[in-house]
Order: C-alpha cells, then sequence, then structure tokens
C-alpha cells in the first residue's frame, strides 16, 4: 500500500510538470559568447528575468565560472538541449562554490524554488578529472569525508530548499563530487538520467555518488543509468518516503542507506524507501546499509550520533560480480574495538529483501550476504533469495540479527 502511495505521488508530480502547470508567459534564451569565456552571469540573467511562470532555454554550448545561484523560482521550466560545462579552476571554484555544510559538500548549482521542471536532452559536465587527479594526490577530503572549503569538490547540480521538482532526460559527466543532491526539498523526482563518471588516469572518481538525498522527502528516482566509483543512490540523515526504481548502475558502492550516525549529538533517520528492479555490476556492495558505531566523544565527526533505519524494503535486485550483494555494517568506518565497546546508537528494524539474485565477485571468498550489526537489528526479513559465490557454496553472514527465522538462507556466525 505504501510503495503504492508512492509511485502515484511520483507520477502525479511528473504529470503536474508536463501538463498541468500553467504554461510559461516569457520565454528567456541564453546567448554564449564562445571564445572560453564565461556564460555565468548570463545564465544567471535569464532566471532573475525569467523566475516566475516562464522558461529558460539553454541550447548551446556553455562555460561557466560563476557560481549558479539559482533561488526563488516559481512555475518555471528549464530545457536544457545544449551543455553546460564548468570550469576546472580548483583555485577559483574552491572558495566561491555554496558550502551546503553536510559532509563539507559544495555545489557548482543551486536550483530553488517552487514546480520547476529540467529537461531536454542536454548535459552537464563538471570537468572532474583535474579534481580527481588533484585529490588523488594530495588525498585532502576535510575533516567530516567530503570536499572542504581549502579543496572544494562542487556538485554539478544541488536541488535544494525546493518543492514539486522534477530533472528528466539529462546526461550529466565528470562530477568532482556527487553528481546530485537533493537537499531539504520534498517532492522530487528524477527520471532518465544518463551518469558517467569515468577517470582517464590511473585517479579513482572519489565520492562520485549519482544522488545523495538529505533532509528530504517524496524522492523518486528511476529509468536511470550510473557508471561511477561509489554510491549510486544514497539516502543520507533524514531521508524519508524514497523510491528508487529501474536502475542500472556500474562499478559502484551499491545503493545505500546512510552512512548514518557519523556525528555525535545528531539524530538521522531513514525511512520508508523502496529500492526496486535494480540491476548492480562489477560493484562493490549492492543492498547496502552501513551505519557508524558508536563513540566516546560527545563532539566526535566519526560515529556516535543516534537514530533509526526502519521500513527499508529491496525488492527485484540483481547483482553481477558485487562483492557483497547484500551488506548491513553497523560499524561502518569504525574501529572494532571502538564499536565492540560503544555499539552504534542508531537502530536498524523492518528491512526487507525480496528475489536478490545473481552473483558474488569472490573478493571475500564464499561469502554473499554480510548483515551485521553492533546491536541486535530487529525485524530482518528475506525471501526470494538466490544468490551464488565464484569461490565455492554461498555463506550467509549474520550478527545480532534478531528475527533469522524470518530469513531464507542458513546464518553463518562471523569469524
Amino acid at each position: 500500500m505504501y510503495t503504492k502511495l508512492l509511485g502515484i505521488l511520483a507520477l502525479g508530480a511528473l504529470a503536474f510538470a508536463r501538463g498541468n502547470r500553467p504554461q510559461p508567459q516569457k520565454t528567456c534564451n541564453v546567448p554564449a559568447i564562445g571564445g572560453g569565456e564565461d556564460d555565468g552571469p548570463a545564465i544567471l540573467a535569464a532566471f532573475k528575468e525569467c523566475s516566475s511562470d516562464a522558461k529558460i532555454v539553454l541550447d548551446k554550448y556553455y562555460v561557466v565560472d560563476t557560481l549558479l545561484l539559482t533561488k526563488d523560482l516559481d512555475n518555471v521550466e528549464i530545457e536544457l538541449s545544449g551543455t553546460v560545462q564548468y570550469t576546472p579552476d580548483i583555485a577559483k571554484w574552491s572558495p566561491q562554490s555554496l558550502y551546503l555544510t553536510y559532509q563539507n559538500a559544495t555545489t557548482f548549482w543551486f536550483l530553488s524554488g517552487n514546480n520547476i521542471h529540467l529537461f531536454g536532452g542536454g548535459t552537464l559536465d563538471g570537468n572532474g578529472q583535474v579534481w580527481w587527479d588533484t585529490f588523488n594526490n594530495t588525498h585532502d577530503s576535510g575533516t567530516a569525508g567530503g570536499s572542504s572549503t581549502t579543496f572544494a569538490r562542487p556538485i554539478p547540480l544541488t536541488v535544494g530548499n525546493a518543492t514539486n521538482v522534477v530533472v528528466e532526460n539529462i546526461r550529466q559527466i565528470g562530477s568532482p563530487f556527487w553528481n546530485n543532491f537533493v537537499y531539504q526539498s520534498t517532492n522530487v523526482t528524477y527520471k532518465n538520467i544518463n551518469i558517467r563518471s569515468v577517470s582517464y588516469s590511473s585517479s579513482p572518481t572519489a565520492n562520485s555518488d549519482g544522488w545523495d538525498i538529505y533532509r528530504s522527502s517524496f524522492v523518486t528516482i528511476r529509468d536511470s543509468v550510473v557508471v561511477n566509483d561509489d554510491d549510486c543512490v544514497s539516502f543520507k540523515p533524514n531521508s524519508t518516503n524514497i523510491v528508487v526504481a529501474n536502475m542500472w548502475c556500474n562499478g559502484s558502492h551499491g545503493v545505500s542507506v546512510g552512512s548514518l550516525g557519523q556525528y555525535a549529538g545528531e539524530t538521522d533517520i531513514v525511512a520508508n524507501v523502496t529500492v526496486t528492479n535494480i540491476t548492480m555490476l562489477n560493484a562493490q556492495n549492492g543492498a547496502r546499509i552501513k551505519v557508524f558505531g558508536g563513540n566516546p566523544s560527545p563532539t566526535s565527526t566519526v560515529g556516535g550520533g543516534d537514530g533509526f533505519v526502519k521500513n527499508i524494503t529491496f525488492k527485484d535486485f540483481f547483482a553481477s560480480n558485487v562483492d557483497n550483494p547484500i551488506i548491513i555494517d553497523q560499524c561502518y568506518s569504525t574501529a572494532v574495538d571502538i564499536c565492540a565497546q560503544f555499539p552504534s546508537k542508531l537502530t536498524i528494524s523492518d528491512v526487507h529483501y525480496i528475489n536478490v539474485t545473481g552473483t558474488s565477485s569472490g573478493r571475500d571468498g564464499s561469502v554473499v550476504v554480510d548483515i551485521e550489526c553492533s546491536d541486535t537489528c530487529e525485524d530482518i526479513t528475506a525471501t526470494g533469495t538466490n544468490l551464488t559465490s565464484k569461490d565455492g557454496t554461498a555463506t550467509y553472514i549474520c550478527k545480532n540479527i534478531a528475527s533469522t527465522s524470518e530469513l531464507d538462507f542458513t546464518c553463518t556466525a562471523p569469524a
């Protein structure tokens, strides 16, 4: 019932974007200067002139060297049929990109307002190779796992402080950091997004998540392709009422609940999430939940937060050459001795795996399922599981799972 409701809401948002919104009364076509000159001011001028009941057309090749802070939009269509390419100027973008606090994330473009439709078959080009190479050489990621104000890796598109937004039929390449950030927003739908973050050097595309959702609700992501080196989709703190459907992910770290519980004194919630019809190829993880362990420090940024994960369903999830097709890690990025002494304060319950099939990579021997909680996890169920290992008979690792009778495999204690 709940999943059907979410689907109806998502379809309703898409229908509104396409057919039920008032027709634009004004159109702003954005010219391109050419010659490598900054088109950012012209784009910002168009958003200012056409901020309400209007359409903005981006049908050229644009070089952007200016923060795109496009706020207070109301009933605006954005036709991106050209290319927006951000300049690879680390020294300029590090202080200039918009700082978004959580995990020190920053962004090139902050899209905000009500009733926004971004579409058109065009491309967002993050020009990420220079950021990947620099990060690989310096390992400067700030103090909390993201970028930093001295070395920012901006997100190409952040939908933030927004309601009723549809983003569809867009290509994204070369993101320096996460490709998309849904930030403090409601009723946001992504459809037919093609993401490719692939390095042409030995540098990995670190933190190249397809989507990260934070303090947002009623978000739908569907019918999309992600080729990257990190999470396909990640549900960050206070993500609720989410649907992810019909996704093809390659090179990923999984569709991930978390990471959560990173900051002591803060409450993180992820609830009412349905992930369905996923193809996960050549990945580190498949259906994943990652939660920091506890921490004795009241100011810790590496664990100790509380909250809960509840009502999560992974359904029709196919894994091929995946290290951990199913994984719950309640000691994520936490030393074993610390996690044993200080279990996670964030509870995990009501998690359901339905028809998770495929093969593991064999990286962890014959292990195909690894669900380990530092404190007891309640109501964890599995039906229709059919996972094989390249390294002998499949092994299913379980620790502190209260409902092992509700699993359709036999658990083995961790070594």
